[in-house]
């Protein structure tokens, strides 16, 4: 018998023709709702699910008596409810490392482009504005020699780390982590508790997953916290940060400006007063988006679906009990 997967958003003919040679595929390319008839009908023959951006329910996976696995085209998961998946004994695949350097990019060009207010003054020369020298009033801040907070401190966090320690003499602090020596040999790096990375860092960089636990991690108390002069970088998940807290944060001056690739709810909308702030720096999250990477990441998430629905163990494994159940 051979096997279907249900294929949805970014995948290049190269791959689907890939998943091709083994598999039935049903692509839904421009999948905008979970309730689309097709979708569904196909849920219930399907035995791989395979994209990215689409909430993954158990009411969904009621549809989908056969499902073995399911590839997600990124490296968070929160779009899946993996207890659930592994109760179902349904392996969940994600696609770390290949991203890593990319967002890691990322990270650094909004600590470069808030830092040198780039986007701010790009505009002022598009607008006419700049007639003359200019003045104190739009001076940027230095990057290198200053102090890199990195608040999650796993593979990008550390990539980021090591552009700022490595690239531009920055002291770096890390939290919400455990310990890593062999980074704290190689950055120079030190371990603290937030409060204490709050009050010292003059870029304070979020890369932590999103879980119940980091759920706006970042509030009023956090931000009151942060050096006045300090800029908030957020390359992690928009709903790790309390939007509200933070644009009043910025609104007053309790901290100097954000680069954000990542928003509680996107696309941001139009009328967001965080587009009003010339000290933001506002990404449509970008962090992986090039064509070399997300090409990479369709690449990992063939690997994983096509190695799980021939009974192999995938690469890159979300629910390590699950397969464990099934050996």
């Amino acid at each position: 018998m051979t096997k279907r997967i249900v294929a949805f958003r970014r995948l290049n003919e190269r791959h689907l023709a890939e998943l091709r040679e083994q598999f039935h595929v049903d692509y839904f390319p421009e999948l905008a709702c979970v309730d689309d008839p097709g979708f569904r009908e196909a849920l219930a023959e399907a035995h791989g699910l395979i994209g990215t951006s689409v909430k993954i329910t158990p009411e969904l996976l009621d549809k989908a008596p056969h499902l073995e696995a399911i590839a997600t085209i990124s490296v968070g998961y929160d779009n899946y409810p993996v207890d659930e998946l592994t109760r179902r004994n349904i392996l969940l695949c994600n696609t770390p490392d290949v991203l890593t350097e990319t967002t890691a990019d990322t990270g650094f060009a909004l600590i470069m482009a808030t830092a040198r207010r780039v986007v701010e003054l790009a505009e002022f020369v598009k607008r006419g504005d700049w007639r003359e020298s200019i003045g104190a009033a739009h001076y940027g801040s230095d990057v290198h020699g200053k102090t890199l907070g990195m608040v999650g401190f796993g593979r990008i966090g550390a990539a980021v780390a090591r552009r700022g320690a490595l690239g531009f003499n920055m002291r770096v602090l890390y939290s919400n982590a455990s310990p890593k020596p062999e980074l704290e040999a190689e950055l120079g790096a030190r371990r603290c508790e937030l409060d204490e990375l709050l009050g010292e860092a003059d870029f304070v960089c979020v890369t932590v997953p999103l879980t119940p636990e980091t759920t706006h991690l970042f509030g009023a108390m956090q931000f009151a916290r942060i050096k006045q002069d300090a800029i908030f970088i957020n390359i992690a998940r928009g709903k790790v940060v309390d939007e509200p807290a933070l644009i009043a944060a910025l609104e007053t001056g309790q901290i100097r400006g954000a680069g954000l690739d990542v928003f509680e709810n996107e696309p941001l909308r139009a009328d967001s007063p965080l587009l009003r702030l010339p000290s933001v720096v506002a990404l449509p999250h970008i962090g992986s988006a090039t064509h070399e990477t997300r090409t990479a990441m369709a690449q990992r998430a063939v690997d994983n679906i096509t190695l799980a629905l021939n009974g192999e163990r995938p690469i890159s494994l979300v629910n390590d009990q699950a397969w464990k159940q099934r050996t």
